[in-house]
């Protein structure tokens, strides 16, 4: 009777999601972690917009921000389950694929014009099919930005001023060891219990691209912002490659084609966010220094070391990014 019962309410739900047969929208969900007034927020909101007015009336994307259904690494899976259409992940992509550790190195990118070009020469051709073994597939790149550091302690001038510094850093082993190269005594955690754990001085400071620490609010509970530009980090619209396969070839046109849109729309939006949002800390009354980037830069060899050691044909990686930020 139970298994009767189970089916009973299996089917159900599928009718209800039938398109065609006079009943709900297909709903497709993307899910992410940024709160309201965030990059990944309006880049979401942007994809939605457009594609929901190509999709028609059988499918409509839907954004879930601010961690709703769960932490980077928990909507991966999700995705793989079918319970999600889209994630937006960024560091974590790493901890999927050791490759993407490329975009863990500190000073590697050098703006987004260079971006654009490894997207087109190194990601889309190298990095997309070692995501696709894994079961995911990859839309388009999109951004979360320039990382800054924030802390309640001191300016952080040089990698010194970080030594013993408890500081959060999203899941991805190749961003804690940036860290302790640099002295700092970094802990993974969820982007939804930072907040708290800068508040409460569980961690004394964070490090984050603007856009995600002033919709995160961190500049209500951190005194200085340190301008370290230590890691671009790009984002992805991933989807399970299995359950992007069971939709439509329309559709699924109409949301790859829309997603790669977008970039442009997610990188003028980033470039301007970056510019009023420093102004908007000051008056917030973080105190903002510009830190002696000379310095971290050679305090990063051992991390790249470790890179070309660990990733196989990771060394040859870099080398080919770095020649492709020679071009500008």
């Amino acid at each position: 009777m139970k298994n009767i019962k189970t089916a009973f309410v299996t089917a159900s739900l599928a009718l209800s999601l039938t398109p065609g047969l006079g009943m709900a929208q297909t709903e497709l969900q993307f899910g992410h972690v940024g709160n309201p007034g965030s990059l990944f927020d309006t880049s979401v909101k942007e994809f939605a917009k457009l594609a929901n007015e190509r999709l028609g009336d059988d499918y409509k994307v839907e954004p879930y921000g601010s961690s709703q259904l769960g932490g980077d690494s928990s909507m991966m899976q999700k995705l793989k389950l079918g319970q999600l259409t889209f994630t937006l992940p960024s560091t974590v992509m790493s901890s999927v694929v050791d490759e993407f550790g490329l975009f863990e190195m500190p000073y590697l990118i050098q703006d987004r014009d260079h971006m654009k070009r490894v997207i087109d020469e190194v990601i889309e051709p190298d990095l997309y099919p070692l995501v696709e073994e894994k079961g995911y597939k990859v839309l388009a790149v999109w951004e979360n930005g320039f990382r800054q550091i924030t802390n309640n302690e001191r300016p952080i001038e040089t990698p010194e001023d970080l030594d013993g510094l408890k500081l959060r850093t999203p899941e991805g082993k190749w961003r804690v060891r940036m860290f302790e190269e640099y002295g700092a005594n970094p802990s993974p955690m969820a982007l939804s219990e930072v907040f708290t754990a800068l508040q409460t001085g569980t961690m004394d400071g964070q490090e984050n691209p603007l856009v995600q620490i002033h919709s995160q609010k961190f500049q209500e509970v951190q005194d200085y912002l340190s301008m370290t530009n230590h890691v671009y980090t790009p984002a992805y619209v991933v989807v399970s490659k299995s359950h992007w396969e069971d939709l439509p070839e329309d559709v699924r046109e109409v949301l790859e084609e829309t997603a790669q849109e977008v970039q442009d729309f997610v990188y003028e939006t980033a470039a301007k966010q970056d510019e009023e949002l420093l102004g908007e800390m000051e008056e917030a009354g973080m105190e903002v220094n510009e830190p002696d980037l000379q310095s971290f830069i050679d305090a990063s060899g051992p991390v790249y070391e470790r890179f070309d050691e660990e990733v196989e044909g990771g060394g040859d990686l870099v080398d080919r990014v770095l020649e492709l930020g020679e071009e500008d």
